[in-house]
């Protein structure tokens, strides 16, 4: 099947980072170079992926405040993808862990959904987010609203999970939970990462390395938690400076090195000098553990869901199988009896390829609009 022809749109949550899930955005549009681009909110003008891009925004982007905060944009979002007009289009993609899946089609459109995760704060993780509030002085009222809100939030994102044809997980986890939440079946296409621009280094220094951003559900603090108690040495990178992070950072001991907004050179020049990776976070799927393989480097992580899956016999990851700090420092002391293949660790990573993910992601939507209607 020829897609030239067709009209494709890609859809995605928001464009304001560059993380997972722009980095997965950015292999779909890669994939399909002549769509055009949704999204409630666009803030990566200096980004050479975007540079000749058609890209639509919502009328979010001319909000200023909810513009650049979508917990507070929250409300907006479903009607902001429903407002779009993709009448025009033949092939809709949305790559959404959240409400992209919304927006809506011409029956003789094929509408696949490459879907990260259910969304979270609906759905898995409700009260988890209603307990960091990040809003400030103006915590309570959130925790007053959003029960309320997320009600009929959570109804209306069922409903819209419905709407796609067809849909992608990004990992086998992915498929049970959309299975409980959303009663819908799927292909797992996992993601890729571009291993060619990670270093090979088998010469590891004496440190630990965890890299994302200071958010509640990724565990910075059991990471702070547990090496202020071993007094091993961890550099933690992120981007994120906030309430949580400055928190954090303030309890942490002269063995926690933090690094705030450095550049990508230099967070893959730690990737590569790095003894292990952490990797404490509950997560759907994760590239940034398949980064540090790709660098050689060991991950010690937490034994659930997506780190199941990218397990080589034991010999590329040491798990821990509580988030606690008992349970991680025992891991940790574990690792640093262990021997690893650096080269072994390093080639299992090239079961997450660029080329994998698009041909695998090209061939789903070809079979699916032969087969449409």
């Amino acid at each position: 099947m020829n897609l030239n022809n067709k009209k494709i749109a890609i859809v995605c949550d928001w464009i304001k980072d560059w993380w997972g899930a722009e980095l997965v955005l950015a292999d779909i549009m890669e994939v399909f170079p002549q769509a055009d681009i949704f999204s409630s909110i666009f803030f990566q003008e200096w980004n050479k992926v975007f540079e000749w891009r058609k890209i639509t925004t919502s009328f979010i982007q001319k909000i200023p405040i909810l513009n650049k905060s979508h917990k507070l944009a929250l409300t907006l979002r479903p009607l902001a993808f429903e407002s779009f007009d993709l009448s025009e289009y033949d092939i809709v993609i949305s790559s959404t862990s959240a409400e992209s899946k919304w927006v809506i089609t011409k029956p003789e459109c094929l509408q696949i959904c490459y879907c990260h995760t259910p969304t979270r704060y609906f759905w898995s993780h409700t009260h988890e987010y209603l307990n960091m509030m990040e809003f400030g002085v103006f915590n309570f009222i959130g925790k007053w609203f959003a029960p309320k809100v997320f009600h009929k939030l959570r109804q209306w994102d069922f409903c819209a999970a419905q709407r796609p044809d067809y849909f992608i997980w990004n990992s086998k986890n992915t498929v049970s939970r959309i299975n409980k939440y959303y009663r819908r079946e799927a292909e797992v296409i996992y993601p890729w990462t571009d291993l060619s621009k990670f270093k090979f280094n088998e010469k590891k220094e004496d440190f630990y390395l965890y890299v994302w951003r200071c958010i509640p559900y990724k565990k910075f603090d059991l990471i702070v938690d547990s090496f202020n108690e071993n007094w091993k040495k961890i550099i933690i990178v992120t981007n994120t400076d906030n309430n949580l992070y400055r928190e954090l950072k303030a309890k942490s001991n002269k063995n926690i090195e933090w690094k705030l907004k450095i550049s990508r050179k230099e967070t893959l020049e730690l990737f590569s000098r790095a003894k292990a990776f952490l990797f404490p976070p509950e997560e759907d799927f994760w590239l940034v553990p398949v980064e540090a393989m790709a660098c050689g480097t060991p991950v010690i992580a937490y034994w659930k869901w997506w780190a199941t899956e990218t397990v080589l016999d034991w010999k590329t990851w040491i798990y821990f199988q509580k988030q606690t700090v008992k349970s991680l420092n025992k891991a940790i002391e574990k690792f640093e009896n262990t021997s690893f293949n650096y080269k072994e660790i390093r080639e299992h990573s090239q079961n997450f390829s660029k080329e994998k993910f698009q041909q695998n992601l090209l061939k789903f939507v070809e079979d699916k609009l032969n087969n449409f209607r």
